[in-house]
């Protein structure tokens, strides 16, 4: 019978202060799987608006049934324990038809361990070829990356989608941020068939971007580029589309601009204010533009049948075959012991230094 054990988690005690929270936890259910955590991805993009304060959560509810914020009802309050979701994990304690000493990709915040239900929760073998390590994309940022393919999918062919990345294969396309998710979502356009260009305004992921034999450059070369050089016709210039990942509403309005007329831009950012550098007047009014929302928790309507968390993290699985050592040698650029994390995320605050993805080892 497993012994209850002791969990340490990784979160928050208050703005700008990261900690370390413990919690007991006791011998697995029947059925259930109990893993030590290998390695969990820290997402800058979202993590650092709980460690600035700036998390819509924390200033509103999420009212459920009408799908809407409310205004000065907080969600979520500090201290928060449990941050993160981009964890690799051996199973320690089999169930659920996984063999022991599987590794898996999971989205369950960063602990040093964690006891799940695989009927429930996603659990993603990472195949024995693979680097552990690349499993942090598997569960949660590869998946997002690939929902942004498949909504740009979904705008050329509807529904009727069957494989990931038809709809962009042979069209020019313009992704916008070089960060985890917009280089991903750039691999993935590229493995499809498309030409791609990636904008970025900082050089250290430009060149990032390069090493991995796509052509970057600034988001104002980007959008002149785009209008100069794809010709569709005499008034028709821009990309097919355009992927906007960066958390700036001159970035969305960078995007609206480099697209050809009645042009989408697929979203996959996070913004928490405002947008007042997104100019509606301007292109997105006189070029019938559109902007369309690829966040994680949906598919396209019409695709859920058969386009689940599950199948896009397979997609995952099979860019990370083709692109792993490239993607692991680029776009890891930092990984700190766990035991290092707090003083690292405060050096992140007060340093800015660049960065890709960074990755918390919890082994020991």
């Amino acid at each position: 019978m497993p012994e209850p054990r002791t969990i340490r988690s990784l979160g928050i005690e208050a703005p700008g202060r990261p900690y370390f929270f413990t919690y007991e936890e006791g011998a697995p259910p029947p059925g259930h799987v109990r893993m030590d955590t290998l390695y969990s991805g820290f997402s800058a993009g979202t993590e650092m608006t709980f460690l600035k304060g700036t998390n819509p959560y924390l200033h509103a509810r999420w009212d459920e049934p009408r799908s809407v914020f409310v205004p000065g009802e907080p969600s979520a309050r500090f201290p928060i324990p449990f941050l993160g979701y981009m964890e690799v994990a051996r199973i320690v304690e089999a169930g659920g038809g996984l063999d022991a000493a599987a590794i898996v990709a999971a989205t369950y915040a960063h602990k040093s361990g964690h006891t799940a239900d695989p009927f429930h929760e996603l659990l993603i073998e990472i195949p024995r070829e693979l680097d552990p390590v690349l499993g942090v994309f598997a569960a949660q940022m590869g998946p997002i990356a690939a929902n942004g393919i498949l909504h740009a999918d979904a705008e050329f062919f509807g529904p009727d989608i069957r494989r990931l990345g038809e709809g962009v294969a042979g069209r020019q396309v313009v992704v916008i941020g070089g960060g985890t998710v917009g280089l991903l979502t750039a691999l993935f356009a590229q493995s499809a068939g498309a030409e791609v260009l990636l904008a970025e305004p900082s050089a250290y992921r430009r060149q990032k971007a390069e090493e991995l034999g796509l052509v970057a450059m600034t988001e104002e070369q980007a959008w002149q580029h785009a209008k100069a050089l794809w010709r569709n016709g005499p008034s028709d210039r821009g990309a097919d589309v355009v992927f906007q990942t960066r958390a700036h509403s001159q970035s969305l309005h960078c995007a609206l601009r480099a697209l050809r007329p009645q042009g989408t831009v697929i979203d996959l950012a996070f913004y928490q204010g405002g947008a007042e550098a997104t100019r509606l007047g301007e292109e997105f009014h006189h070029n019938g533009l559109s902007i369309r929302c690829a966040q994680i928790g949906r598919v396209p309507r019409g695709l859920a049948q058969h386009w689940d968390r599950r199948r896009l993290s397979a997609e995952t699985l099979r860019l990370l075959r083709e692109r792993g050592q490239a993607i692991r040698e680029t776009m890891i650029t930092h990984i700190v012991p766990i035991d290092e994390a707090p003083a690292f995320l405060g050096h992140l605050i007060e340093q800015r230094p660049e960065f890709l993805q960074i990755v918390f080892d919890f082994r020991r």
